[in-house]
């Protein structure tokens, strides 16, 4: 889960409470995001979190909240509709600007997608639409009324039981339905199109997608959900969603800033609150995680602690090189590195001196393999391992570094 996820509510179009959750981010927030879920759904799907999740995880906070007579939200879901759904949207985005900022980013799932088709026009500081699993044409959720729908039209109201639900559905409903042209919404989009939708989806056809891209006009794009069904109950589904949409997404909204002054290095590490170890690292302008292995109780969503000092020796060894053969106009190929770390006993240190071999102390030990393609002279392979030993990564750790702590509360500072 991201490091914070706020419970929130905020008046929607019939002045009933819509319950809302924001996820946000570690660290600062790129750009804010609006989620519509599908007709029979609420804002905590195991889809919907979970795409939340991993659009928090790039820095991209999502206000996910249930439409009226929905989830957790007041109001009767017997008096809604299409229209009063985008309605909905129009209130949340206001609720963001008012309290947060105007969400630059709109997301819907199945109707949800319909809906922000329809909305993105009245939201101006939308920068980007994503609709997943979403229908071309609004009355094609009527097709799942079944016969309830004739009941409908003859006695103006029905119960209808979707996804193993029932709902009171009114005429009122059936006619709004009807009346929307989402066909001209994405011809007047004017905004980057995504479009999300899984071939072998049961509920809404892939047909329904082709139909969404083929209105739309440049720049637009389509993902395939492969095998995914409609409501991405795989957890792995939902999650390659969220990471397609968070790749996608950073053409159209703003790039993490360093988080310190040049010339001072400064990474911020924080906890995500996903599994036991899991840390977002911000290094700079860019996100990555830091985690421990499965065998030892982590997700293994980043590299180890370890596994960072290694790269750091690896990067540094390799750049060092290569910066020497520039400087000579050597034609040296291309240079990898591998690192490896354990820990051993110092007597076992064939690097030590005998004094630091003295003990029976267990000390840290990395072993450097530098590959060049080539052929390499004898005199000039001694000349490049005199050279990775200037590395200044390898220098700190051979020579130690002081490190200050300082602990602060009341905030993350």
């Amino acid at each position: 889960m991201p490091s914070t996820s706020q419970k929130l509510e905020f008046s929607g179009h019939s002045g009933a409470r819509l319950a809302a959750r924001l996820d946000l981010p570690n660290g600062p927030v790129r750009a804010y995001a609006l989620f519509a879920h599908c007709l029979t759904c609420s804002k905590d799907l195991v889809a919907v979190r979970r795409i939340s999740v991993e659009l928090a995880r790039e820095g991209i906070a999502v206000l996910r909240f249930d439409f009226t007579g929905l989830g957790s939200s007041e109001g009767e879901f017997a008096s809604t509709n299409f229209s009063s759904n985008v309605s909905d949207l129009a209130f949340a985005a206001a609720y963001l600007r008012d309290h947060f900022q105007a969400p630059s980013v709109l997301i819907g799932h199945s109707l949800g997608g319909a809906a922000v088709l329809a909305a993105a026009r009245d939201i101006p500081e939308v920068r980007a639409v994503v609709t997943i699993g979403a229908p071309a044409d609004v009355g094609h959720v009527l097709k799942n009324f079944g016969s309830s729908l004739q009941e409908i039209e003859e006695s103006g109201v029905a119960d209808v039981t979707l996804s193993g639900r029932t709902f009171r559905i009114e005429k009122q409903f059936v006619d709004d339905a009807r009346a929307q042209s989402i066909h001209d919404a994405v011809a007047a989009l004017k905004k980057p199109l995504l479009i999300l939708h899984a071939p072998l989806d049961q509920i809404v056809g892939i047909e329904n997608a082709t139909e969404i891209f083929l209105a739309a006009k440049h720049p637009k794009s389509f993902v395939s959900l492969d095998t995914a069904d409609h409501l991405l109950t795989n957890p792995e589904d939902a999650a390659f969603a969220g990471q397609v949409i968070a790749g996608w997404l950073t053409r159209y909204i703003a790039a993490d800033k360093p988080q310190g002054e040049a010339p001072v290095e400064h990474v911020r590490v924080a906890e995500t609150g996903s599994g036991k170890f899991q840390n977002v690292v911000q290094a700079g302008s860019h996100r990555l995680f830091a985690d421990e292995p499965e065998s030892v109780g982590g997700l293994d969503s980043g590299p180890s602690p370890y596994d960072f000092i290694s790269i750091a020796l690896g990067a540094c060894t390799s750049m060092t090189l290569r910066l020497y053969a520039e400087h000579k106009k050597l034609a040296l190929g291309p240079i990898a590195v591998d690192v490896s770390h354990a820990k051993i006993h110092a007597r076992d240190c064939a690097e030590c001196t005998e004094a630091e071999r003295g003990g029976n102390a267990r000390i840290d030990h990395f072993e450097r393999t530098i590959s060049i393609d080539g052929d390499l002279p004898d005199e000039l392979r001694e000349k490049l391992l005199e050279i990775a030993g200037k590395c200044p990564v390898h220098r700190t750790l051979e020579a130690g570094a002081k490190v200050r702590t300082i602990v602060r509360s009341g905030g993350r500072g």
